[in-house]
């Protein structure tokens, strides 16, 4: 059994950044998780907290049940497979794989089976008497991951490893490091930057942003269910489109309204929606997102009159073979007055559509745009959060988190106010210094400049007279002498 108990787990450097905010996980034994996020986001720290490179600031963190804080990492029975593979370059492969089982002073007949086995599993046996030179990135890649393999650890820790390797090479180490898990049948943890490689391998993930967590769930519910605005559009390519809008009409009829389109929304999909009075003709914006896949521009989806549809202009064609990506100007965009010498920032394609290969749309063409209504998201544009709940069960939920993302925006917004009249304050102070400064000066020169003036326009006063002086004789006496 290999699982693990991450409980309010925080980074906190000496320098006062706080990398990672409290980190909730448990791990059962023999999953593949995945650590998602943009660079930053803290999954590489979690990771090494995890193998016990990085010190736990506060929280405590179990593997199988023990407490393992100040365990060293070569007594929590975990492996790391790093980004740049770490081999090195005077050992052969065998030698690479067998150097962390000889530190352990291991039978030389045992070490000499698991290495082999290993090979065997990773399809490199042919490449054990080589050196890392010799070798391709793929084929340096399998010999770290060998080298983890033949320890049997508890648990797997990659951090980005596939990262160094072109598209096509990534595409197939995908495909057999996730052979390589059910193989083993051990826990894998996965660091990576790239959302397909989460989607196609984890079988749970984690989507990290600035520390924290933002949503852990299986690939297929983060893409039908996202939690918040930046997991929609973290995950998925191409990213999901958002307009701004407002929910209008009656509890009836209720149409969300963006730009100057205006859809019908089913009642299934507005019995969902939480908190629909406080949205529902009272101004308050939304977020309205559709995944480019769920644009149609074909006549079979067109002609279904429930699907709604919307005008666009199409801008641009990219033809990629098995699909085309239409980008789309929507009427509020296409109406615009744009001249010749704008910017490309100004002339905007504001929709992504994801439609068949063999879509008659061409350049420059004013078509129907169908929508897969069911499959639209709804976030609260100020607190991000989203407006769907899966089902009722989980309106509570929803319902809570945007409460509480409501307290955490305005004391954010208090907070910010707060530094902004500080700050204020602390320059009108500097300003009054400063004038209080020049005037003081000011008059010094002033004054000095009055004085100068004067003593230049004082009368010329007449000399004194020399006084005279009086010759005195000398005395006969004297003068004899």
């Amino acid at each position: 059994m290999s699982s693990l108990n991450l409980s309010h787990i925080y980074k906190t450097y000496p320098s006062g950044v706080t990398a990672v905010t409290d980190f909730n996980l448990d791990i059962e034994d023999k999953e593949f998780i995945v650590f998602v996020g943009p660079s930053g986001c803290g999954k590489s720290t979690t990771l090494r907290m995890i193998a016990g490179l990085e010190e736990i600031t506060a929280g405590e963190l179990y593997i199988d049940g023990k407490l393992v804080n100040d365990v060293a990492p070569k007594d929590r029975d975990i492996a790391m497979v790093f980004q740049n593979y770490a081999l090195y370059p005077h050992m052969t492969v065998y030698d690479n794989m067998a150097f962390g089982l000889k530190l352990r002073r291991m039978d030389k007949a045992q070490i000499d089976v698991r290495v082999k086995e290993a090979a065997r599993i990773l399809g490199i046996e042919q490449y054990l008497s080589r050196k890392p030179k010799a070798l391709s990135g793929g084929q340096r890649q399998r010999v770290a991951l060998g080298r983890a393999i033949v320890r049997e650890p508890k648990v797997f820790l990659l951090d980005e490893p596939l990262s160094n390797l072109d598209a096509k090479l990534r595409s197939a180490m995908r495909t057999e490091i996730t052979k390589l898990h059910h193989r083993l049948a051990t826990t894998f943890i996965y660091v990576t930057h790239d959302q397909v490689e989460a989607m196609t391998m984890g079988t749970r993930i984690v989507v990290m942003k600035d520390g924290y967590m933002q949503q852990v769930d299986s690939p297929m519910n983060l893409y039908d269910h996202p939690i918040n605005l930046f997991v929609a559009g973290f995950i998925g390519t191409p990213q999901m489109n958002f307009f701004n809008g407002k929910l209008v009409g009656t509890k009836d009829e209720v149409y969300v309204e963006f730009g100057l389109d205006k859809i019908l929304l089913p009642k299934e999909k507005v019995a969902l929606i939480c908190n629909l009075e406080k949205y529902l003709n009272t101004g308050r914006e939304i977020k309205f997102g559709v995944r480019p896949e769920d644009f149609h521009d074909e006549e079979a989806f067109l002609k279904v009159k429930s699907n709604p549809r919307i005008k666009v202009k199409v801008d641009v064609v990219e033809a990629l073979g098995a699909e085309t990506l239409l980008y789309c100007k929507t009427s509020s965009e296409y109406t615009k007055e744009v001249g010749e010498n704008s910017s490309i920032d100004e002339d905007v394609s504001n929709l992504i559509a994801k439609v068949d290969s063999h879509t008659t749309s061409k350049i420059g063409e004013f078509i129907d745009m169908g929508i897969n209504i069911m499959h639209t998201h709804m976030f609260d544009a100020s607190t991000e959060v989203t407006l769907l709940a899966r089902d009722e069960a989980e309106k509570a939920f929803i319902e809570e988190l945007q409460a509480k993302r409501e307290v955490e925006e305005a004391e954010k917004a208090a907070k910010l106010e707060a530094q902004k009249l500080a700050e204020e304050a602390k320059l009108a102070e500097a300003a009054e210094k400063l004038r209080i400064k020049r005037e003081k000066k000011e008059a010094k020169l002033a004054a000095k400049l009055a004085k100068k003036e004067a003593k230049a326009e004082a009368p010329a006063q007449e000399p004194a007279e020399a006084p005279i002086e009086e010759k005195v004789e000398a005395p006969a006496e004297e003068e004899q002498k």
